[in-house]
Protein backbone atom coordinates (compact mmCIF):
# COMPACT_ATOMS: atom_id res chain seq x y z
CA UNK A 1 0.00 0.00 0.00
CA UNK A 2 1.20 3.61 -1.27
CA UNK A 3 1.57 5.84 2.17
CA UNK A 4 -0.43 9.28 1.57
CA UNK A 5 2.41 11.57 3.09
CA UNK A 6 6.55 11.10 2.10
CA UNK A 7 7.83 12.19 5.51
CA UNK A 8 10.93 13.33 3.86
CA UNK A 9 9.09 15.72 1.68
CA UNK A 10 8.77 19.52 2.74
CA UNK A 11 5.66 19.84 1.38
CA UNK A 12 3.83 16.81 2.42
CA UNK A 13 5.60 17.37 6.24
CA UNK A 14 3.70 21.46 5.68
CA UNK A 15 0.68 19.42 4.13
CA UNK A 16 0.03 16.78 7.72
CA UNK A 17 1.28 20.27 9.46
CA UNK A 18 -2.03 22.18 8.06
CA UNK A 19 -4.40 19.14 8.08
CA UNK A 20 -3.75 18.62 12.10
CA UNK A 21 -4.10 22.44 12.40
CA UNK A 22 -7.38 22.38 10.52
CA UNK A 23 -8.79 19.15 12.25
CA UNK A 24 -7.82 20.74 15.77
CA UNK A 25 -10.47 21.68 18.14
CA UNK A 26 -10.80 25.14 17.42
CA UNK A 27 -9.65 26.55 14.00
CA UNK A 28 -12.84 25.55 11.97
CA UNK A 29 -14.88 27.22 14.70
CA UNK A 30 -13.01 30.52 14.41
CA UNK A 31 -12.93 29.97 10.83
CA UNK A 32 -16.93 29.70 11.14
CA UNK A 33 -17.53 32.45 13.12
CA UNK A 34 -15.22 34.85 10.35
CA UNK A 35 -16.89 33.74 7.86
CA UNK A 36 -19.78 36.24 7.54
CA UNK A 37 -16.65 38.61 5.96
CA UNK A 38 -17.07 40.81 8.29
CA UNK A 39 -14.48 41.88 10.77
CA UNK A 40 -14.84 40.32 14.36
CA UNK A 41 -13.57 41.90 17.81
CA UNK A 42 -11.79 38.73 19.67
CA UNK A 43 -14.83 39.00 22.26
CA UNK A 44 -17.13 38.87 19.90
CA UNK A 45 -15.09 36.14 18.40
CA UNK A 46 -14.75 34.26 21.45
CA UNK A 47 -19.05 34.57 22.41
CA UNK A 48 -18.84 33.09 19.12
CA UNK A 49 -17.21 30.22 19.07
CA UNK A 50 -18.01 29.42 22.41
CA UNK A 51 -16.28 27.49 25.52
CA UNK A 52 -13.04 28.70 24.29
CA UNK A 53 -10.26 29.64 26.67
CA UNK A 54 -8.56 33.46 26.10
CA UNK A 55 -5.44 31.69 25.86
CA UNK A 56 -6.64 29.13 23.17
CA UNK A 57 -8.18 31.95 21.06
CA UNK A 58 -5.37 34.04 21.14
CA UNK A 59 -3.39 30.71 19.87
CA UNK A 60 -5.60 30.28 17.49
CA UNK A 61 -5.93 33.47 15.96
CA UNK A 62 -1.87 34.04 16.10
CA UNK A 63 -1.69 30.56 14.05
CA UNK A 64 -4.49 31.36 11.39
CA UNK A 65 -2.66 34.76 11.28
CA UNK A 66 1.07 33.25 10.95
CA UNK A 67 -0.47 30.99 7.73
CA UNK A 68 -2.32 33.71 6.53
CA UNK A 69 -6.02 32.93 6.40
CA UNK A 70 -6.64 35.47 9.27
CA UNK A 71 -5.63 39.60 9.13
CA UNK A 72 -5.17 41.06 12.12
CA UNK A 73 -5.75 45.02 12.40
CA UNK A 74 -5.25 47.03 15.53
CA UNK A 75 -6.92 50.51 15.30
CA UNK A 76 -4.58 53.40 16.89
CA UNK A 77 -7.12 54.67 19.44
CA UNK A 78 -7.46 54.32 23.13
CA UNK A 79 -7.70 51.71 24.24
CA UNK A 80 -6.50 49.62 21.60
CA UNK A 81 -9.29 48.30 19.27
CA UNK A 82 -8.34 45.40 17.48
CA UNK A 83 -10.20 43.06 15.01
CA UNK A 84 -9.99 40.09 12.76
CA UNK A 85 -10.89 38.82 9.66
CA UNK A 86 -10.79 36.30 6.71
CA UNK A 87 -8.04 36.64 4.26
CA UNK A 88 -9.13 35.28 0.88
CA UNK A 89 -7.46 31.68 1.65
CA UNK A 90 -9.41 31.84 4.73
CA UNK A 91 -12.52 32.30 3.27
CA UNK A 92 -11.23 29.45 0.35
CA UNK A 93 -11.21 27.10 3.36
CA UNK A 94 -14.09 28.28 4.79
CA UNK A 95 -16.38 27.46 1.52
CA UNK A 96 -14.00 23.66 2.01
CA UNK A 97 -15.36 23.24 5.66
CA UNK A 98 -18.85 23.76 4.85
CA UNK A 99 -18.68 20.40 3.24
CA UNK A 100 -17.56 19.08 6.35
CA UNK A 101 -20.46 21.16 8.58
CA UNK A 102 -23.04 19.72 6.13
CA UNK A 103 -21.93 16.25 7.32
CA UNK A 104 -22.22 16.97 10.62
CA UNK A 105 -25.72 18.32 10.15
CA UNK A 106 -26.91 15.48 8.00
CA UNK A 107 -25.06 12.92 10.32
CA UNK A 108 -25.32 13.76 13.81
CA UNK A 109 -28.87 12.03 14.89
CA UNK A 110 -27.34 8.84 13.32
CA UNK A 111 -23.93 8.80 15.01
CA UNK A 112 -25.83 9.69 18.36
CA UNK A 113 -27.79 7.06 17.99
CA UNK A 114 -25.00 4.56 16.97
CA UNK A 115 -23.33 5.69 20.26
CA UNK A 116 -26.31 5.44 22.44
CA UNK A 117 -26.68 1.62 20.83
CA UNK A 118 -23.01 0.62 21.32
CA UNK A 119 -22.07 -0.87 24.58
CA UNK A 120 -19.32 0.40 26.46
CA UNK A 121 -15.89 -2.14 25.42
CA UNK A 122 -15.20 -2.16 28.70
CA UNK A 123 -18.26 -3.30 30.13
CA UNK A 124 -18.08 -6.33 27.06
CA UNK A 125 -14.51 -6.73 27.84
CA UNK A 126 -15.34 -7.54 31.60
CA UNK A 127 -18.09 -10.13 30.46
CA UNK A 128 -15.58 -12.38 28.57
CA UNK A 129 -14.94 -15.75 30.67
CA UNK A 130 -11.48 -16.87 29.11
CA UNK A 131 -11.15 -19.74 31.16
Amino acid sequence: MDTVFDATSERDRLARELLTRIADKWTLLVIEALEDGAPKRFTRLQEQVGEVSQKMLTKTLRQLERDGLVTRRVHPVVPPHVDYQLTPRGASLGEAACAIWNWVDEHAEAVAQARNATSDPRETAQDVDCD
